[in-house]
């Protein structure tokens, strides 16, 4: 199954996408929720309301203003260097353990919002990922179990703004300013893609500019060891974010210059049989003011 959560002119509400439609689950059954979390949590409720799905109606696809799947995830962990051509373009040494880091909620936004290139900076940088949504959390599991804690799979661009992050070891800055992380807009279930969501084109792209094109089958550590390697420090929790690594092919790599995102374009990230990701630049400048709007 393929899941939307978005907006339309009754409120946000979950959807199943049938191609160029979509089912509002939520008007099937009010206990689905304006996010997946219901449906993460509770697999019987999952059943019951894809078994109603043939028949409803539809709305279009298009008419939806996409949300982020999860509205509030506890956790959001996102690996780095988990593609060894990456790793050789940014200059590090091949790890043998994955680099992780996390990221907070207001670094996240869903596919289709602005992306927002801060004030301090114009070094803002695109990374295509996979990322999946935990189903059943847990803690010490194993890598041959690991695959039945996935819920889904969607699309990640983890926006990273290079300067801030080469302040610190610990990647942080520059991999948390807000509204860099866009996700979505659609989450497809572990049986509409091969095992671990592995052997699937990878790409990002600026209008007809290709900027990354790799295959998720590259990455160094699969889902399944990922979620074996991060339970093994801390308890997986269903609802939790894991975004897997960028293949090869980011801006600051570019020779014989950089080449960072500028406002008015459109990143686009696509994961073959999940879907495309895309966000327009925006000056910060030119968004509403968050202390304001409070």
């Amino acid at each position: 199954m393929k899941f939307l959560v978005g907006g339309s002119g009754s409120g946000r509400a979950v959807y199943a996408v049938k191609g160029d439609d979509a089912v509002d689950l939520t008007a099937l059954d009010p206990a689905v929720g304006d996010d997946l979390m219901a449906l993460i949590t509770n697999p019987a409720l999952a059943k019951s309301v894809v078994a109603k799905v043939e028949g409803a109606p539809t709305v279009p696809v298009a008419s939806i203003t996409p949300a982020l799947p999860v509205t509030r995830p506890g956790t959001i962990i996102c690996l780095g260097l988990n593609y060894t051509d990456h790793i050789k373009e940014g200059g590090y040494d091949i790890p043998d353990y994955p680099a992780l880091f996390m990221r907070g909620r207001n670094s996240i936004m869903a596919a289709g919002a602005p992306l927002v290139r801060p004030s301090c900076s114009d070094k803002l940088d695109y990374e295509a990922e996979l990322m999946f949504i935990v189903g059943k959390g847990g803690r010490h599991i194993a890598e041959a179990d690991a695959l039945d804690h996935v819920f889904g799979y969607t699309v990640f661009n983890d926006g990273s703004v290079r300067d801030f992050q080469r302040k610190t070891h610990q990647w942080t800055p520059g991999k948390n300013f807000d509204d860099t992380g866009a996700i979505g807009p659609f989450v497809v279930t572990p049986d509409e893609v091969p095992a671990g969501a592995a052997g699937l084109k990878i790409e990002s792209r600026v209008g007809d500019e290709v900027l990354q094109s790799s295959n998720t089958a590259n990455m160094i550590w699969s889902v399944a060891q990922t979620i074996a390697t991060v339970s093994e420090y801390t308890t997986l929790e269903p609802g939790d974010l894991i975004a897997m690594g960028t293949p090869p092919g980011v801006g600051h790599a570019k020779k014989p210059n950089p080449r960072w995102l500028k406002p008015g374009e459109v990143i686009e990230i696509e994961i073959e049989g999940i879907g495309i990701c895309a966000n327009r630049i925006v000056d910060e400048k030119d968004m509403p003011s968050k202390v304001a709007a409070e």
